[in-house]
């Protein structure tokens, strides 16, 4: 990694440096809050693997203190990733950002530079990470790997029946981390492998205590005019829960007329029953006419149990961008949807190791693969492909890596080159998934 001349990179491992931390953040994220308010936050910030660039001196005849971070990132360190049949270590890139000050200077691209070494240094495959703005990270090789939904549902929308529903009893609760955070983190992370013996790619869970603090906080400086947080939890006649979801309302009125919103902020399912119980409930609130959600993945259930789709308003967005740093090691932890056997040639400038040929070998539907060199050592292979059924760049393997981008599909892009139809069939089945990547929080 080279970084420009008057830089260094420095470990924020203390955090004493929080404010320096924030400083950054503000300007990269413009916030209507001040540093006295966000430092109060609960911050999921990954001491220890959060990473700065400072400049080593005041440039001449500037205002800027000496030593200031002109740019900064961080890295979770997530050790249960789901990915295809499995999970594998994932590196999940935040808190990002440059100071408008130090732009265009290849400050981002030493950071990811950095980060590459450091993460296959730990052995973790894959990198991870959400897009504030989708047109940057595919130059360093991320793929768009999981889309995302938002739903905008009127009050009283029609659902399909489902059976056990009206059997599930639901309880409205304020909420409150210390009395509900467990169960919620427990139904959280159990839906990550649900439908039993498929599991959802992508619902990355919160494995940090730092994660779990931020994700159970409530700061009354971010209801923006809503109440605050509210709790649902239906549970089967044993008091066992099988779904929740964390919302807030808020009310608005036209003379004596109410018009409110349902904001959900979560919604976990373990069984169509509790699914459908959860909406039922959500959908009937008094004083409201509409339920609002994001982050949802795209085949969630309220997409199927909805009898008029068109009655929500629908928009679709990326979530979760992938990036393979370790490409033998993350193709052989995930799983693959048939039987398959060819070979790939990949294309990766920046992570030379991964690039050249490679054979994939699936024996059976839903197994392992085994990852083996074809030819030379690292960066074998030629432009034209030479030898290999698919020939592709690193970040279209990772758009597919979770199963929901068609390998097919890239090639109708461009972005897959095919020997031969069928062959690039059997890789586009191989690789996908039963159930849609996806997750429920950003960043």
């Amino acid at each position: 990694m080279t970084l420009p001349d008057g830089y260094r990179i420095i470990p924020l491992d203390d955090p004493a440096r929080l404010d320096d931390v924030l400083e950054v953040d503000a300007w990269a994220f413009p916030t209507e809050h001040g540093l006295d308010e966000l430092r109060q936050l609960p911050s999921p910030l990954p001491w220890g693997r959060m990473w700065g660039i400072e400049a080593a001196s005041r440039p001449a005849g500037t205002l800027a203190p000496a030593n200031a971070l002109a740019g900064m990132y961080g890295a979770y360190e997530l050790r249960a990733f789901p990915v295809p049949g499995g999970e594998t270590a994932c590196s999940w890139v935040t808190w990002v950002g440059v100071h408008p000050s130090h732009r265009r200077r290849g400050l981002l691209r030493s950071m990811i530079a950095h980060h590459f070494a450091e993460a296959r240094g730990r052995g973790e495959s894959l990198s991870v990470l959400n897009a504030a703005e989708a047109g940057i990270y595919g130059r360093f090789g991320y793929g768009h790997a999981a889309p995302t939904l938002s739903l905008t549902i009127p009050r009283g929308a029609e659902l399909r029946p489902a059976e056990g529903s009206d059997a599930l009893r639901g309880e409205f609760l304020t909420w409150d981390p210390e009395a509900h955070g467990d169960l919620v983190d427990a139904l959280h992370r159990s839906v990550a492998q649900v439908p039993d013996g498929i599991g959802r790619p992508g619902w990355a869970t919160w494995e940090t205590p730092e994660l779990r603090r931020a994700q159970d906080a409530d700061p009354a400086i971010l209801h923006r005019g809503k109440e605050a947080l509210r709790l649902l939890v239906v549970s089967d006649a044993s008091g066992r829960a099988q779904g929740y979801a964390r919302f807030r309302r808020s009310v608005n009125w036209d003379g004596a007329v109410p018009d409110g919103t349902v904001e959900v902020r979560d919604v976990v399912a373990l069984t169509p029953a509790a699914a459908h119980r959860l909406w039922s409930l959500l959908l009937d609130l008094d004083l409201t006419n509409r339920a609002t959600v994001d982050m949802l993945p795209i085949d969630d259930p309220i997409v199927h149990l909805l009898v008029d789709a068109r009655a929500a308003e629908a928009r679709l967005r990326d979530l979760v961008w992938v990036r393979i740093l370790d490409l033998p090691a993350a193709l052989a932890a995930r799983r693959y949807a048939a039987p398959v056997d060819l070979v790939i040639d990949v294309r990766d400038d920046l992570v030379p190791e991964n690039a050249g040929r490679w054979r994939v070998t699936v024996s059976e539907a839903f197994g392992a693969a085994t990852v083996e060199r074809v030819g030379g050592g690292e960066g074998a292979g030629d432009a034209a492909g030479t030898g290999a059924d698919l020939v592709l760049d690193i970040d279209a393997l990772g758009a597919a890596h979770l199963g929901s981008t068609s390998l097919a599909a890239l090639a109708s892009a461009g972005r897959v080159e095919a020997r031969n139809p069928r062959v690039l069939a059997a890789a586009a089945v191989a690789w996908s998934w039963p159930i849609a990547a996806g997750g429920d929080w950003e960043f």
